[in-house]
């Protein structure tokens, strides 16, 4: 099977990331900041180690504001949800997952009001301008998307907030890892991260830097800190990361982040680049097959395709059967199939990997077409 499917998750996962995790679980075995033995404080240590190694990786100074998370999402609703209120106003993009607009919907029904604004604006300033509001508290968007591979202008969002005093949160569940991304040059308050993806660490660990405060908790209960009080804290992390947190999770993203630094990040883009361009050009001639990827300078790579006439699922069923794994469908991102204008049939979507080769895509592109004549 050829795995073209990173944008879900990172596959296979480097050798150094099941090491470090073996690791952790034969040596660091232990709940960290709960007890005074050694192997605790050792533990604990050892993540420390990490939450600075992932602050000094997207620019953040200070190592405490890094939290470590089951997944992307739940920092996405920590932030959503712990910064707005009854009348606040905050802002999206078209292009969300819904990890961003299942959340920013609720909040809407409950009184919080909401404002969208169009991802592929030529001027963004200009845009934003459009929907902001005296009371907009926040601006939150995907920096990259993940139907598309459009990236987000998020150093000009960010500019626009810091002269409004608007917070700026950015979900990089599709470029961390893959695009550089430094926060405080940014000016991003927050960053959600989906860690299982660009950073090669194990599903079910997500990581978000809150580098400005948040007013209120998701969840509450033991985290290590004044245990005697019923008080959840405001202290960073601890105030954010209620229960055992997934050490084993914790050292695969320090393990992946090293893995970057080793191969370079922007080594890892342009070879994933040029194999998504090796598709866009193989394939654009066809005239029954629509490619939807961005032909911004600045992209990441992720392609989707629609067959005219054809449903995304059966396209995908016939590519699994030539062992190709692939997805299919509305990649939980309404907003971005109604931006693109493929409600109706979903989109095939590849995204290749650091692991995959310009004779996989080769046969990618040949398993396609074939896929084409067949329907």
């Amino acid at each position: 099977m050829i795995y073209l499917d990173n944008a879900a998750t990172s596959s296979p996962k480097p050798e150094s990331v099941i090491k470090a995790m073996e690791k952790a679980l034969r040596k660091y075995c232990a709940n960290p900041g709960r007890s005074g033995h050694k192997i605790s404080e050792e533990t604990a240590e050892e993540i420390y180690k990490i939450r600075r190694k992932v602050a000094d990786f997207f620019g953040c100074s200070h190592p405490e504001n890094v939290v470590f998370l089951a997944n992307c999402t739940q920092a996405i609703n920590i932030v959503l949800k712990g910064i707005l209120r009854k009348n606040d106003h905050f802002i999206i993009s078209n292009l969300e997952h819904n990890a961003v607009a299942r959340p920013s919907y609720k909040l809407g029904k409950n009184g919080t009001e909401l404002s969208v604004f169009n991802a592929f604006a030529e001027d963004i300033e200009e845009e934003l301008e459009r929907v902001v509001k005296s009371n907009t508290r926040l601006i939150f968007c995907i920096h990259a998307s993940n139907v598309c591979g459009k990236v987000l202008p998020i150093e000009k969002i960010g500019e626009f907030c810091k002269q409004r005093g608007i917070l700026f949160g950015v979900d990089a569940a599709q470029s961390a890892g893959i695009i550089p991304i430094d926060m405080e040059k940014n000016g991003i308050d927050f960053l959600c991260i989906a860690a299982h993806k660009g950073l090669f660490a194990p599903m079910g660990t997500g990581i978000l830097i809150a580098n400005s405060p948040i007013n209120n908790t998701l969840l509450e209960g033991g985290n290590g800190a004044n245990s005697m009080s019923l008080e959840q804290g405001y202290d960073m992390p601890e105030m954010l990361e209620s229960g055992t947190v997934n050490v084993p999770g914790i050292f695969g993203i320090g393990a992946g982040i090293d893995y970057i630094r080793k191969i370079g990040i922007n080594n890892i883009l342009s070879h994933e680049i040029k194999l998504c361009e090796y598709v866009y050009n193989r394939l654009k001639n066809c005239n029954k097959i629509k490619i939807y990827w961005s032909q911004d300078l600045i992209r990441t790579p992720v392609i989707s395709l629609a067959v005219e006439g054809v449903d995304s699922g059966e396209i995908a069923a016939i590519l699994n059967r030539e062992g190709f794994a692939v997805r299919s469908g509305y990649h939980c991102s309404p907003f971005a199939h109604k931006a693109l204008d493929t409600e109706e049939t979903g989109t095939v979507r590849i995204s290749p990997g650091i692991t995959n080769n310009r004779v996989q895509m080769e046969c990618f592109c040949k398993a396609i077409l074939g896929a084409v004549e067949k329907t």
